[in-house]
């Protein structure tokens, strides 16, 4: 079902100009609607900001092995579009009429809060620990995977 809902995208629906089967109009890839379109704006918004903190991660691999490692500042620019991404996405689905996992969504927030927590007081230091950078790392991808499997 995912973010629609389940509804009928606005191309195929009886009485509507142009009919059914018109595969060319923009609401059969995206939805139904506004709404539509406004939540598949912030997932993608919100998968570019894990990008970036996993990419900001995947970038200082090479120097936790120096001990050279650092926050750098796409992690935290990341980790910030992931929190204002999910809370738009939570209020959207909400606004759209559907329902919400409350337990994993606070769960989500807990470690996100975490990761930005170490990130931003972190952020101006030369070198961090690499267990505490490590820590963020697998906060992260913890979270990738409770989006993805908690159904």
């Amino acid at each position: 079902m995912g973010w629609s809902g389940g509804r009928r995208c606005s191309g195929n629906r009886p009485g509507r100009r142009g009919g059914p089967g018109r595969e060319g109009r923009l609401g059969v890839w995206l939805g139904s609607g506004p709404m539509d379109v406004l939540i598949h704006l912030f997932v993608g918004l919100h998968i570019i900001g894990i990008a970036a903190l996993l990419g900001g991660f995947f970038t200082q691999m090479k120097a936790m092995g120096e001990g050279t490692v650092r926050f750098v500042p796409a992690m935290l620019h990341g980790a910030l579009t992931m929190l204002v991404t999910g809370v738009a996405l939570v209020g959207l689905n909400q606004a759209e009429g559907g329902t919400v996992n409350t337990v994993k969504i606070g769960v989500k927030l807990a470690l996100l809060i975490v990761i930005l927590g170490l990130v931003y007081v972190k952020r101006d230091d030369e070198t961090v620990d690499k267990r505490l950078f490590g820590l963020v790392g697998l906060l992260t991808v913890t979270n990738v995977f409770i989006a993805v499997l908690w159904t």
